[in-house]
């Protein structure tokens, strides 16, 4: 089991812009609420791609923290939990060992692993790194949502406890390098689109790329500022 830190916050706006953005998280003083689109309290700002049934929650494993101060320096937004806009910090978990599917007892929620998360622009204006983005999509130390299957109270300090497994050969790392890396494997790509517990927007990558043999294009999403 592992404890987690429970992070909230409201949209405000980025560094240098007039674009509002949720990813300001700070560690919640209190046991919140979740329900099936995510904590009270929590806010996004843009809910065409943020929030929904399928982000209720957003978890960026805490383990990945040294790896970027040693090669990004002691940026302000990596001096404690919560830069990469995430609602659950966390140590002993990452995308090597979580699966899609996972089903994890979170205080006394009950949620489960939709999918693993595309990094978007604003995380460039939020380090003040130029290709923030595309460095966390490269690595792969993306962090993943959760959807709600229970609702229920979490606060700081409660334990984070895997349930079921439900398809454990699909872990995040493995997502990752099937979507970003191996990008035309038609057997990965026809065994992502197969798999329902996936959430729907990331099959639809798959069965689009087997249609098509082409992969979308992602630099409106990693450079550009809408």
């Amino acid at each position: 089991m592992n404890a987690i830190t429970l992070l909230t916050g409201r949209a405000r706006l980025l560094p240098e812009s007039d674009a509002l953005s949720g990813i300001f998280k700070t560690p919640a003083d209190r046991p919140l609420r979740l329900g099936p689109e995510g904590f009270e309290s929590d806010e996004q700002a843009d809910r065409r791609v943020h929030g929904g049934v399928e982000k209720a929650v957003h978890h960026y494993p805490l383990d990945h923290y040294p790896l970027w101060r040693a090669e990004l320096g002691d940026l302000p937004a990596l001096g404690a939990p919560g830069g990469f806009g995430e609602n659950i910090s966390a140590s002993g978990l990452t995308e090597a060992t979580v699966s899609v599917g996972d089903i994890f007892r979170l205080g006394t929620a009950l949620v489960q692993v939709s999918q693993g998360r595309q990094p978007c622009w604003k995380l460039n204006r939020r380090f003040n790194v130029q290709d923030m983005a595309r460095r966390v999509q490269q690595t792969g130390r993306t962090g993943w949502y959760y959807r709600v299957l229970e609702e229920g109270i979490v606060k700081t300090g409660d334990g984070l406890e895997l349930k079921d497994r439900v398809a454990p050969d699909w872990t995040l790392h493995r997502l990752w390098h099937a979507l970003y890396v191996d990008r035309l494997n038609l057997g990965e790509l026809k065994e992502i689109a197969a798999l329902d517990v996936l959430a729907e927007g990331w099959r639809k990558y798959a069965v689009r790329r087997l249609e098509t043999g082409q992969v979308e294009d992602w630099r409106n999403r990693l450079d550009g500022t809408a």
